[in-house]
């Protein structure tokens, strides 16, 4: 063996710098997209903010501002020829393509405020041990109990109940503070009168006399309500209420209106106070409305700062030296890739939106129940783009809608044939079996099986193991765990 030289021909795709950029920018969100873009109008000089114009105000082509003339004084000190201070002004840059660039937030924006929706902004909501602890701290505690409280409230979890037993708390506290289970509980007492009601229970049961408590003597079926909850909680689904009057030993219309008194009580209470993560932000992309019956699509983010060409850099290129030009001449080239490419993002991503609006006009009109299949490969042949592009587009990408703000992800969903040749979605029959779920009987509710023989008689043929595999990731409970009284 030795080494040798030889030639061969061959075809393979190559992926210029710009195409990479571009399928760069497709991908990011619109908050990854503003930081790409602020990181490089800090790298390239010759890319510029374009700043809103007052009303009133001389336009910025005839007057040089003061940072440009800085600008211009230290390319002066670099001792680039020929450097004037009147052509340091920032305007817009008209490309040989006859496109605009002047949309950097990428392209046509709709009239679309974002500082009025919520999902443009941080999510702050308070959480439950926010709640507590505000409440601990106004009340008149000493220093001890108010430390026993705190650990308390941590240990709540976010239904409200307090999963971790007395002993636990008190190995939490020391060895700062040596309380003893008795003295935790008479804290424990304390906090559980704190809003929302039936707060730091430690089982069902007790949750539901926290909330009884409170009730006056004379209310109906309060008595018999708080028998049944200390002695026959874990019974009471399937007692119903003639099993509970022969319990609690009253008529069954005595023991009907304990249970009526019971169903009206919260079993989660902590779940009334918000446990959103506070750095939960969203923006959407585009914006769907609907106008004289049409819907239209628009890209969001139209009162966002707008990327331009800085006109005295690029005026520069034709005075400074053969390093300095070079230089000027290829950041020139990178800021004008990338306002394409911003451009072609937004382009992208309006055919691919108005796609999804007419394939799934119903799904925006009547919910997740008129939600057709649709996969990336049909919105791909529809706008003539590859799929993997198409999937790009939509990857963390979101939509203002009359519904909320929704993902591009859930326009898309699988399909299951149907007895009339068409297809269902997963997620429609998920709604179905839910609707099904919430009419049936709760005494007798109904099993997978039976559930799939109601969507077959519906037209929609699903396997039993298909319905327990939907109904587990609705997180229904099964048929024999969902037994409640009647």
């Amino acid at each position: 063996m030795k080494p040798r030289l030889q030639t061969s021909l061959g075809q393979n795709l190559v992926l210029t710098p710009q195409l990479r950029q571009a399928l760069h920018l497709l991908q990011l969100s619109t908050v990854e997209l503003e930081t790409e873009i602020a990181a490089a109008v800090e790298s390239n000089p010759l890319l510029d903010w374009e700043e809103p114009q007052p009303v009133g105000v001389e336009p910025l082509s005839e007057r040089v501002s003061a940072q440009d003339a800085r600008e211009a004084r230290e390319a002066e000190r670099r001792e680039v020829d020929g450097a004037d201070s009147r052509d340091g002004e920032t305007q817009a840059w008209d490309g040989d393509d006859g496109w605009s660039e002047r949309g950097g937030g990428g392209g046509q924006g709709g009239d679309f405020d974002g500082d009025g929706d919520p999902a443009d902004r941080m999510i702050q909501s308070e959480s439950l041990q926010d709640h507590l602890s505000w409440q601990l701290h106004l009340s008149t505690m000493s220093p001890r109990d108010r430390n026993i409280g705190i650990a308390l409230i941590d240990a709540i979890d976010d239904d409200g109940y307090l999963r971790a037993s007395l002993e636990d708390i008190a190995a939490t506290l020391r060895p700062d503070i040596d309380a003893a289970a008795d003295e935790i509980a008479a804290v424990l007492c304390r906090v559980q009168r704190f809003d929302p009601v039936g707060i730091g229970a430690r089982d069902l049961g007790e949750c539901l006399c926290l909330q009884l408590d409170p009730m006056p003597a004379d209310t109906p079926g309060r008595a018999l309500a708080l028998r049944a909850a200390r002695e026959h909680i874990e019974r009471l689904p399937r007692l119903g209420a003639s099993g509970l009057a022969d319990a609690l030993g009253c008529t069954p219309s005595e023991a009907d209106t304990a249970l009526q008194l019971l169903r009206s009580l919260d079993p989660r209470p902590g779940a009334q106070i918000g446990t959103i993560p506070h750095d939960n932000y969203v923006t959407p992309d585009c914006v769907i409305a609907r106008h004289n019956g049409v819907w239209r699509v628009t890209l969001a983010g139209s009162h966002a700062p707008r990327l331009t060409i800085h006109r005295g850099y690029e005026q520069l290129i034709q005075h400074a030296g053969a390093s300095d030009a070079g230089y000027l001449k290829g950041r020139l080239q990178e800021a004008r890739w990338l306002l394409k490419n911003i451009e072609a993002r937004g382009e992208t991503l309006l055919k691919v939106v108005r796609c999804l609006v007419r394939q799934q006009s119903g799904f925006l009109e009547f919910g997740k129940r008129a939600l057709r299949p649709l996969t990336l490969r049909e919105v791909a042949d529809e706008i003539g783009m590859h799929e993997s592009t198409v999937s790009r587009a939509v990857a963390r990408k979101y939509v203002h809608t009359p519904r909320g703000t929704l993902s591009l992800k859930d326009f898309f969903d699988s399909g299951v044939g149907t007895e009339g040749g068409g297809e269902a979605s997963s997620t429609a029959i998920q709604q179905m079996i839910r609707s099904l779920v919430d009419a049936e009987n709760p005494r007798k509710p109904l099993s997978d099986a039976r559930l799939a023989d109601l969507l077959k008689a519906a037209g929609v043929p699903v396997a039993r193991r298909t319905v327990a595999k939907y109904r587990e990731a609705m997180q229904i409970a099964s048929s024999h765990e969902r037994v409640r009284i009647a």
